[in-house]
């Protein structure tokens, strides 16, 4: 079936794709009210069909948006580093600055992370899905893109797929200075030493395709090559994946909602709200995932650092 405009995927839903590889609207559901589970189904459908899916017009309260996920997954602590909103362990705060979340016992403000990532990664069991909601967007700019790692990985030729899937890279946090942030030297150590050995393709535990698992801001080095082997083949998996026709970008309003499949996809944040001094307040929760297997059946490997967990309430 070649999908060309807004289609129905249950009696009420339709999906509106966006782009041939990826992306897709959804219509017909209101996220504030309880879901059937064939709406749910149909919701989970699309996102592995189209690997993100927006919903537009939700205008969620954090209990609202905590009760869908839980529809699709289970919720973890809003970042094992960064901390969380006060008052919901599940969620993080995504602003211009991180002052809504909590770590510890004070508050961290700035921003440590930059260019295109998928969450986690560095973990043994990096998220499954993930949830960002709009509260305030600026007038202009702002937009985040998401790219397509099956379709990077099918776009690859023959010999190149049959090289990379015997392969594996080491991901792990390498936390930049970032306009003249200071961060606190307890924080870098916590992030820094949780790294972990993923496959440099992932078979989906779901659909079965085959990702291109790579992460420019976390995947450094592949294992058993030479550092400028390594370092030319990273550079070129990167560019690979990003290329235009993989990606979507998607324009925020207040109350959209973006879904991401976080094992077939990367994402990247704007830098362009930093320029220009606009308000901008996003609340995410991530899912729990499992451990990533290769081509060969063989799992990711913890070098470091707790796998993610559940949050359960003390």
């Amino acid at each position: 079936m070649v999908e060309t405009s807004a289609y129905r995927a249950s009696a009420a839903l339709e999906i509106a794709p966006l782009t041939g590889h990826i992306g897709a609207e959804i219509y017909g559901v209101g996220l504030a009210q309880p879901l059937g589970s064939e709406t749910v189904r149909a919701i989970r459908d699309a996102l592995l069909r189209w690997k993100v899916v927006f919903l537009r017009d939700q205008p969620l309260n954090h209990d609202q948006h905590l009760a869908f996920a839980r529809r699709l997954g289970e919720p973890t602590i809003g970042h094992f580093a960064f901390g969380h909103v006060e008052g919901y362990p599940e969620i993080y705060s995504v602003s211009m600055r991180r002052t809504a979340n909590k770590v510890g016992t004070g508050e961290r403000a700035g921003r440590i992370w930059t260019g295109w990532h998928a969450d986690v990664t560095t973990a043994i069991n990096p998220p499954a899905i993930s949830l960002l909601r709009a509260v305030s967007v600026p007038p202009y700019g702002g937009d985040t893109r998401w790219t397509n790692l099956v379709a990077a990985y099918n776009g690859l030729s023959d010999v190149m797929r049959d090289f990379v899937d015997t392969l594996r890279g080491i991901h792990r946090f390498t936390p930049p200075k970032v306009d003249a942030v200071s961060v606190d030297p307890n924080l870098v150590r916590q992030i820094t030493k949780q790294i972990s050995e993923h496959p440099l393709v992932r078979v989906h535990p779901e659909t079965n395709e085959r990702a291109l698992y790579v992460c420019p801001q976390f995947l450094k080095s592949i294992v058993g090559l030479a550092p400028r082997e390594s370092e030319q083949l990273l550079k070129f998996l990167w560019e690979h994946s990003v290329r235009e026709d993989y990606t979507v970008r998607f324009r925020w309003r207040p109350g959209d909602l973006a879904i991401w499949d976080n094992r077939a996809t990367c994402h990247l944040a704007p830098n362009d709200v930093l320029r220009a001094g606009f308000d901008r307040q996003l609340y995410r929760i991530t899912l729990l995932g499992d451990i990533p297997v290769g081509v060969d059946d063989i799992q990711s490997t913890s070098l470091g650092g707790a796998p993610l967990a559940a949050w359960a309430a003390p």
